[in-house]
């Protein structure tokens, strides 16, 4: 669970989907529906048997079943979805391991 400004607790979802063909206009069909959904806060173009990895946050596991059977299910290409709720975050950081000796190249 997320805590937000207000206290309210959000649940942190990890979505896996794959499609059922990875050509180009499949890729577009989906990112651009993707894009549409405010509750997803990443989305990643995965290698792997999984074309696509989704962190969202939703209120409750009912929005979130909302979200999977009324909205992902419907996206034109989307063979398999999974789904998985964080039970707690461990870690959580934003900076970027930059080494103090900034990032020039040694040649």
């Amino acid at each position: 669970m997320v805590s937000l400004a207000g206290g309210s607790l959000y649940v942190n979802v990890f979505i896996h989907i794959r499609l059922k063909k990875q050509d180009e206009e499949a890729l577009e069909v989906c990112e651009s529906a993707i894009s549409e959904y405010p509750e997803m806060m990443e989305c990643c173009l995965m290698t792997g048997e999984e074309d696509y990895f989704l962190r969202v946050l939703v209120p409750d596991i009912q929005t979130l079943e909302t979200l999977i059977l009324t909205r992902l299910t419907k996206i034109q290409g989307v063979e398999n979805i999974r789904s998985s709720c964080a039970l707690k975050q461990v870690r959580y950081k934003t900076a970027l391991p930059i080494p103090e000796s900034g990032m020039a190249l040694n040649l």
